[in-house]
C-alpha cells in the first residue's frame, strides 16, 4: 500500500501539470490559445451604449455593449429595411472569425472579422458559412 501512494502521487501531479485537452469549440476544432472565440476577446466594442438608441455603422465595428442596470448585454447596430441604423440585442458572439470561413456549429450566431466587419453565420448553397452580416 505505501509504494502505490507515491505512484498515485506522481500520476496525479503529471495530469495536473498536463495541458487541457478538451475543447468547447462547436466546429470540433482545437482552440488556439491565440485565438478569439467570444465577445470579451473581441476589440472595438463600444462600451456604454442604449438598446434601442440610434447608431452609425452597421458594417464594422457594430458591438457595444448596454450597461444601464449593470445589464452588461451585448448589442449590434443593425438597420432593418429602411429604418435608420440603432441598436439590438445581439445573437450569440463567437469572437473573431473569418470572412467565407466554415461555422458549422455556430449557425445562428455573429462575429466580427480581423478588420472589424460584422459576420453572421449562414447556411446556403450546401454549406454553412460566415458572410457580411448585414448584407
Amino acid at each position: 500500500m505505501r509504494s502505490t501512494v507515491p505512484v498515485l502521487a506522481a500520476l496525479l501531479t503529471a495530469g495536473l501539470l498536463m495541458p487541457a485537452s478538451a475543447s468547447a469549440d462547436p466546429a470540433g476544432t482545437p482552440i488556439n490559445a491565440n485565438e478569439c472565440n467570444d465577445a470579451f476577446c473581441t476589440p472595438g466594442i463600444t462600451p456604454g451604449v442604449e438598446l434601442g438608441a440610434p447608431c452609425g455603422n452597421t458594417t464594422y465595428y457594430v458591438f457595444g455593449v448596454d450597461t444601464r442596470n449593470n445589464w452588461g448585454r451585448l448589442i449590434f447596430c443593425g438597420s432593418p429595411r429602411r429604418y435608420e441604423p440603432r441598436y439590438f440585442r445581439s445573437p450569440p458572439m463567437v469572437g473573431i472569425k473569418n470572412l467565407d470561413g466554415d461555422c458549422t456549429g455556430y449557425e445562428n450566431s455573429v462575429a466580427q472579422a480581423p478588420d472589424g466587419m460584422f459576420l453572421s453565420c449562414v447556411a446556403t448553397g450546401g454549406r454553412t458559412r460566415w458572410v457580411q452580416g448585414d448584407a
